[in-house]
């Protein structure tokens, strides 16, 4: 059977010729890009330079039931909608504007200024003619006569006047309140209007500056970039090894395995021979022994003398040589062929071939420096191309009206605001001295009151004279004096309050809130030209201020407010091939050849090709088979010698038992010292042969594949590596072009959407609403209202404070 070294080396040739017949038919276009993982997503930084303007919000209060109780009166007072014709008359034509149209809108303020007027005049008319009674002592004085029914009206009287006073206290209370939260809120609600408006300049002229921070943004796709470049050639290299290390590998094994047949079968080649040529001179030397040793053996037994020999006769005339190695094949003639063999150091050239395919990845590294370098100067170029966005965005040529209109809208208004100051000034004093004044009036009831009724109570007889009972009626007519003396004054801040407060809740406060100012400033023709917004803004021809509203107030951009995307194509600025070309074209235009790797050289080729034609396999190893199954003797000669040895104790005649002794020693002698030596050497020719007859049916097959395979993967090895090369650059460049495509989506996003927001407008536009209507006008009108009722309640607090002085005097006549 053939040795299990022979039959392994078998199987792993094997192996690796199908494994090389796969390298070689795969094709490499299958090796797919690995996918950018969560790596591959950039983060940008939010660094623009955008200026938030804070949301304002209206803020719960205790007084919201009261605000809108005064809301509710303002909507009744004043029914009418915004008055279209009327503004859009005094807004284009002051002159034209008739006093019965402004009349007939604002009819509800006419009735409450009527009103107000009969109060102004009626009140001081009525104080002077109660002056005038007192001077007659007829108004305020003592009760002619006591009825029964006395004690009763008292206590109505006093319990109406205490009724009023609690009610003009609430009032009192709600006006101090309200005046001071108007105070409180008009100061930082005027500061707001310049400082807003500033902050909306400021986001404007800051849009550069984003867009500037957007630009230097590039920085990160950049470093990036410049990072994988630096294990870019190593990757590369890899890549190559890694893909074609199967094949080589495979082909260096096969070479390996070609080069130990020509060693081996050299090696039993030659101790072939040299066996042959042992067991040929052997056999020259043992045939005279032999046949010497048969002719003793043979007459020995044919003594009649010899006891039971004739049995053992015929084995001994046998007793011949067997095998004859002069008549097998001569390998001379092969050996001759394979002489000086192998000329080269095939494990020195597998090792220098191994080395130099595993050094690929260092070669990588070598060869695309250069083209690395250039990638990186790229990088620094493409940083003064992406620059070029910030030097070429047209924002400043159209937020510059918006900017001048701002800057207009500041200028004028200061003015106003510190008249408006002025006015709150004079507004909070006069409304803090009236309401000091009502509160003495409050005190005097509350005085008057009570020491009338301590008066009362101390007073035995209701004739008699009694001090602080006429101290208490005094109190309650200072009450009514400062009542009549500042009832006019009241009544004229009640209504100029009024009359600010109401036209401005009803007048724009609720057609802020229901938008009809923005449509009245959309309807065409309503404003001058000189207030034409959507012209003085640089809005769309087809886009209005409700719509620019509306469309800040959702998030849009001064992209899409205003004409810019008309005028800049953002997109054709933020196309990846303007930034990108050279880049791609460097790595488009690369080529190295990575794969020059020399397997066998030209001295170990014609070793192969001569150990396949030197005749190795046309030797007849069957001869030499044929020739090992006979015996080197015909018999056995341990068996012979053995018989010879029964023999011997069998005789009964001495000498024939001691020449049969001798014999077989003589025998066992020559079996030990030629037979069993011949026997060594065949069985190491078997051993030579039996290799030798199973490598010749294959030898010339697996050298020319052999030979074949080596040459291919030699050829396949340059052009796989730089099919290889492109793969994996083609990689990199998609790779690297996510990172570019990622930064310019975000650019466009964030230039359109963030750094150039108009939000910040809408903002500002919802903070006036709030300052002004929920801040300011709430409360003013609240203001108004409280103080209203305080002056209202006074008509019949002054009726029963008088009425009540009577009854804490004495009475004149005593009826029983």
């Amino acid at each position: 059977s053939p040795p299990a070294g022979s039959l392994l080396a078998a199987k792993a040739m094997r192996a690796a010729g199908l494994l090389l017949a796969w390298a070689l038919l795969r094709p490499a276009a299958t090796h797919q890009c690995h996918l950018a993982g969560p790596g591959g997503v950039l983060r940008f930084t939010d660094t623009h330079a955008e200026i938030r303007v804070p949301a304002l919000h209206r803020v719960p209060s205790s007084l919201d039931p009261l605000y809108g109780l005064v809301r509710r009166c303002l909507d009744l007072i004043q029914q009418n909608p915004l008055p279209t014709e009327l503004l859009r008359a005094a807004l284009n034509d002051p002159g034209s504007v008739r006093t019965s149209q402004v009349v007939q809108y604002e009819l509800g303020y006419v009735v409450c200024a009527a009103v107000a007027l009969l109060f102004t005049v009626a009140v001081p008319v009525a104080g002077m003619c109660f002056c005038y009674c007192r001077s007659r002592r007829r108004c305020g004085g003592r009760l002619r006569a006591h009825r029964r029914s006395l004690g009763c009206r008292r206590h109505c009287l006093l319990a109406c006047l205490s009724f009023t006073s609690l009610v003009i206290l609430t009032s009192v209370v709600c006006a101090f309140v309200t005046s001071q939260r108007v105070k409180g809120q008009m100061e930082p609600g005027l500061g707001a209007v310049p400082a807003t408006l500033r902050t909306l300049r400021q986001h404007i002229a800051n849009i550069p500056q984003g867009v500037q921070m957007v630009v230097d943004q590039f920085e990160v796709p950049r470093q990036q970039i410049i990072s994988d470049l630096g294990g870019l050639s190593r990757s590369v290299g890899l890549s190559i090894h890694a893909q074609l290390k199967a094949m080589t590998y495979a082909a260096l094994a096969d070479l390996q395995d070609r080069a130990g047949d020509l060693q081996t079968s050299l090696h039993h080649l030659q101790i072939l021979d040299k066996t042959v040529r042992a067991l040929a001179s052997a056999r020259a030397e043992l045939e005279p022994a032999l046949r010497e040793r048969r002719r003793r053996v043979v007459a020995l037994l044919d003594d009649p003398r010899c006891t039971s020999c004739a049995s053992v006769l015929g084995r001994a005339q046998s007793l011949e040589l067997g095998a004859d190695y002069t008549k097998v094949p001569s390998v001379e003639k092969v050996l001759k062929a394979l002489a000086g063999l192998p000329r080269s150091d095939f494990a020195e050239m597998i090792r220098q071939g191994n080395g130099t395919f595993n050094s690929i990845p260092e070669l990588a590294v070598e060869r695309m420096a250069q083209v690395i370098q250039d990638l990186r100067d790229e990088m620094a170029r493409m940083t003064e191309k992406v620059q070029s966005i910030a030097n070429s965005f047209p924002l400043p040529d159209y937020t510059r009206p918006v900017s001048e209109a701002l800057v207009k809208a500041e200028d004028r208004s200061q003015p106003y605001l510190r008249e408006v100051e002025r006015f709150e000034q004079y507004r909070w004093i006069a409304g803090t001295v009236l309401c000091s004044i009502i509160l003495l009036i409050l005190v005097c009831n509350v005085i008057g009151m009570v020491l009338g009724a301590y008066g009362l109570s101390k007073r035995e007889d209701p004739s008699d004279y009694e001090c602080r009972g006429e101290a208490g009626a005094k109190f309650l007519l200072v009450g009514v004096g400062l009542a009549f003396l500042f009832s006019w004054l009241l009544i004229l801040l009640v209504f100029a309050t009024f009359l600010v407060g109401g036209n401005i809740q009803t007048l724009v406060c609720r057609n802020w809130v229901n938008q009809e100012i923005y449509k009245f400033i959309d309807t065409p023709g309503n404003l001058p030209p000189s207030m034409n917004l959507t012209r003085q803004l640089n809005l769309r021809r087809d886009s209005n201020l409700s719509a620019a509203y509306r469309e800040c107030k959702s998030g849009a951009g001064l992209w899409e407010v205003l004409q810019l995307d008309r005028s800049y194509d953002l997109d054709e600025h933020l196309k990846s091939p303007k930034y990108t070309a050279d880049f791609q074209k460097r790595l488009g235009d690369f080529t190295a050849r990575l794969g020059d790797v020399r397997l066998l050289r030209s001295e170990g080729r014609q070793d192969l090709e001569t150990f396949a034609r030197s005749g190795v396999d046309e030797v007849d190893y069957r001869r030499f088979q044929e020739e090992m199954k006979n015996p080197v003797v015909q018999t056995s000669v341990p068996g012979l010698a053995r018989s010879l040895e029964g023999l011997q104790k069998m005789q009964r005649n001495g000498t024939v038992a001691g020449r049969l002794a001798a014999e077989a020693q003589a025998l066992w002698q020559m079996q030990n010292s030629t037979v069993q030596s011949q026997e060594a050497l065949v069985a190491k020719l078997g051993e030579s042969v039996q290799f030798l007859s199973h490598l010749a049916p294959h030898l010339q097959e697996r050298v020319k594949t052999t030979l074949a395979t080596i040459a291919s993967v030699e050829a396949r090895l340059p052009m796989q590596a730089q099919q290889i090369l492109r793969q994996e650059i083609g990689c990199f460049t998609r790779k690297e072009l996510r990172y570019f495509m990622q930064y310019l989506n975000w650019v466009g996003q964030t230039l359109r959407e963030d750094v150039a927001s108009c939000q910040p407008l809408a903002t500002a536009l919802d903070n006036g609403r709030v300052i002004l209507c929920d801040r300011i006008a709430d409360p003013w009108n609240a203001f108004w209202f409280s103080l209203g009722c305080c002056t209202f309640f006074l008509i019949p607090n002054i009726i029963f404070a008088v009425r009540l002085t009577k009854h804490f005097r004495p009475i004149r006549n005593r009826l029983m």
